[in-house]
């Protein structure tokens, strides 16, 4: 049995089996000839219609409407533009619902990122269980119970239903292009900083760990991103075990009930990214190479904080001078040009906003337990020298420049970042003790990671 095959039977399997929603993980060689089998043993109705763009379909598409067709389906596709890509919205994925009208459909979802919470968003509020073909290991959505969409220009989760099957020809994905497998590769990298915000949040009293969502992430989440070099080359083995961790994430979100197994300050600023319509050479930015800087940028964040001692700040001092919501309300104001990003920015921010003696409260026992959370940072996290080794050697982007942003840009965004989610991550940590403007200055610099 190979190393992804035992990876398979002993944590991905499992964790499918404690899954609500999903029934089946088919992740095998050749799977695409088994779509219309998977989906007479798990689902009831006769009526495809399956959703992908032109890339997507390309990648086995033909074989699954073969496979369907010979069990006995009656088929319809819907394959829209791959160019120019298209974007994750509400609006997008509204017009899917229409076409699952009929009694009896089972829609599809053929493709990667974008596809997958498109469909996973109209199968949800049709009220239809759903069936995802992964066609490439370039992101953790595929087993979610949520659709991360732009909704009226701001990215927001939508909690939804994870698929009821999930159908991985690994033929096919080994053979998906190497940058989207690199994204997968860095959205996967984005648990590291993700795990350190959850660190912080639990040490702090914000939201506990979740026994069995963080194990299952952050246990394997070294041997899930050893050997990028592999992957860059294609090898089937890394890719496989590339797309077992991603699917673990995804079921790990499940579980918990969010996004907070697999989404921090990385996250953050990657949704600021895809929310401004982020171009590089005149291409859309994926989701998993803004993940992968946002992941760098975060990282170093935390080698910097790791640094200072914490036991020496003045809480009553520090709370004299704190940012008060009226004051955060104009931040955001001047952070943002769309009136209903402001509102939403808002909306978050005053949700995790505290109090001057609640602040006060939270500061003093960071003091005193910051020795203990300085020690278990260390010993957890990955520093930002060795994760930039790691994402080059994926193929992913490590700097700002990589996707053709400046440092001033890569600044306005971290700190604008704190703003858009309500979940405690570093930037608030950051802000809460008054270092925030300290840390960006001290780390954000020209070419951050230039490669040795």
């Amino acid at each position: 049995m190979s190393d992804w095959q035992a990876g398979m039977k002993q944590i991905v399997e499992p964790a499918v089996e404690q899954s609500a929603t999903i029934r089946e993980l088919l992740v095998e060689r050749g799977a695409i000839t088994s779509t219309g089998a998977l989906v007479r043993r798990n689902f009831e109705g006769n009526i495809i219609v399956l959703f992908a763009d032109e890339a997507g379909f390309g990648a086995g598409g033909a074989n699954a409407v073969q496979s369907l067709k010979a069990e006995g389906f009656e088929v319809t596709t819907h394959i829209i533009p791959t160019h120019p890509l298209p974007k994750a919205s509400v609006e997008l994925a509204e017009t899917f619902r229409p076409l699952l009208s009929r009694p009896g459909t089972i829609p599809v979802a053929h493709g990667s990122g974008v596809i997958n919470d498109l469909v996973k968003y109209a199968a949800f509020f049709e009220g239809l269980p759903y069936l995802s073909i992964a066609t490439a290991a370039s992101m953790d959505g595929y087993a979610s119970a949520g659709a991360p969409l732009v909704k009226d220009g701001f990215k927001i989760t939508i909690p939804t239903s994870a698929p009821r099957a999930i159908l991985a020809d690994l033929d096919i994905i080994a053979s998906a292009p190497r940058a989207m497998t690199s994204w997968g590769y860095g959205d996967l990298a984005g648990k590291v900083p993700a795990g350190g915000d959850w660190i912080l949040a639990d040490a702090l009293g914000v939201e506990p760990l979740d026994e069995l969502a963080w194990p299952l992430v952050q246990d394997h989440l070294r041997n899930w991103l050893a050997n990028p070099a592999a992957l860059a080359r294609g090898d089937f083995s890394a890719v496989a075990r590339l797309f077992a961790g991603l699917s673990v994430v995804g079921l790990a979100m499940e579980f918990h009930g969010s996004s907070r197994p697999a989404s921090g300050a990385d996250h953050q600023i990657a949704h600021l990214w895809e929310m401004e319509g982020l171009q590089f050479d005149g291409q859309n930015i994926s989701h998993g190479a803004c993940v992968a800087v946002g992941c760098m940028t975060t990282l170093a964040m935390y080698d910097w904080l790791i640094e200072q001692d914490l036991g020496k700040l003045d809480p009553a001092g520090i709370v004299a001078s704190a940012p008060t919501l009226e004051d955060k309300y104009a931040s955001i104001e001047a952070a943002f040009a769309d009136p209903q990003i402001v509102a939403r920015a808002k909306v978050e921010t005053k949700a995790k906003h505290l109090s001057s003696g609640a602040l006060e409260k939270r500061l003093e026992g960071l003091v005193s337990l910051w020795p203990a959370l300085q020690s278990r940072l260390k010993s957890h996290m990955m520093r930002a020298p060795e994760m930039a080794d790691l994402l080059r050697a994926a193929g992913a982007p490590v700097d700002a420049s990589d996707i053709g942003l400046s440092p001033e840009h890569l600044r306005q965004t971290f700190l604008a970042s704190r703003f858009i989610r309500s979940r405690y991550t570093l930037p608030d940590l950051l802000e809460e003790t008054g270092l925030l403007e300290r840390a960006v200055e001290a780390v954000i610099v020209p070419r951050m990671f230039a490669a040795e």
